[in-house]
């Protein structure tokens, strides 16, 4: 079992846990929030017609968890040691995950300053990297989980067909801005916002970026409410979180009546509490995007 310490009962201080393991001779890390905890491979049971990087699945305390191979979805070698091999058992967008890998090492503590984001070239065709991080002397890449999973299976994702049952709205008079790190999934929020009405966005790559912007509007004494209504944060982001830019945010008392949106796959009924510290208004885990539509109507309307 993993045992997670204070990261889980600290707020806003930028900082992360993350998980070291191996895939052939490559070194990735994993937040801690997303761990349930690590086992060593027990039987896996084939599935038919299943995705090729799904290996199958595994019967754990009476839940059934599909498999997968992370050696297949990077493209690297199998384990030359399989008896090594180590299920860390994850939980994102609300659903359970083993991602099998080939080893465990330990856990590191870091701030999300230290993690910078890849250039196209590191990240790979298939953008699984979401952040580099040098430990010592060793390069670790972040993996975009939530992306693995969706690849896998769509349902998971973000869907602009959900979005449509709400029926035609017109909301491009409200101004939205959304920290987001990942790019397909910029994409997606903006696919589906637009899809609900809402086509004034302002999108940015990391909380930091978002800060930046928000605080020069105040240093610069411009009226904040001309330029935003609603914010939208995911919390894994390179440079800062989204737990910290919400804390940064609702202690600046300029901008404090910002109603801030925490959307995310680390909303679990673990977690919550650390946006309540932070003075999140509403936090909605990925992918349930009608009810982030549904609780952005209420605030603005």
């Amino acid at each position: 079992m993993l045992e997670q310490n204070n990261i889980l009962l600290d707020s806003g201080t930028n900082e992360l846990e993350i998980v070291m393991f191996t895939v052939g001779q490559s070194t990735f890390g994993i937040n801690v929030l997303k761990v349930r905890e690590i086992i060593n491979p027990i039987a896996v049971t084939a599935t038919p017609n299943t995705h090729k990087n799904v290996e199958g699945i595994i019967r754990l305390r009476q839940e059934v968890i599909p498999v997968v191979d992370l050696a297949k979805v990077l493209n690297l070698p199998k384990s030359m040691y399989p008896e090594q091999d180590k299920f860390i058992i994850a939980e994102l967008n609300q659903i359970k995950v083993a991602f099998h890998v080939h080893s465990v090492s330990r856990i590191h503590r870091i701030s999300w300053e230290q993690i910078e984001k890849p250039s196209e070239l590191s990240q790979g065709e298939a953008g699984e990297t979401i952040g580099i991080v040098k430990l010592d002397d060793t390069l670790a890449l972040l993996l975009d989980f939530e992306k693995i999973v969706v690849d896998i299976h769509p349902e998971s994702g973000l869907s602009v067909e959900q979005v449509k049952s709400l029926g035609t709205r017109e909301r491009s008079d409200k101004r939205l801005l959304i920290a987001e790190d990942s790019i397909t999934l910029r994409k997606l929020l903006k696919d589906t916002l637009s899809e609900a009405g809402y086509n004034n966005l302002q999108f940015f790559e990391n909380g930091k970026a978002a800060w930046t912007f928000l605080n020069e509007l105040v240093q610069e004494g411009k009226d904040v409410k001309q330029y935003v209504d609603l914010i939208i944060s995911d919390i894994e982001m390179p440079q800062m979180d989204g737990h910290h830019l919400t804390l940064k945010i609702k202690e600046n008392q300029l901008l404090n009546h910002i109603p801030v949106f925490i959307f995310s796959s680390l909303i679990t009924s673990d977690l919550y509490h650390k946006g309540e510290k932070v003075g999140a208004d509403v936090q909605i885990s990925k992918p349930e995007i009608v009810k982030l539509i549904e609780m952005i109507d209420r605030y603005l309307l």
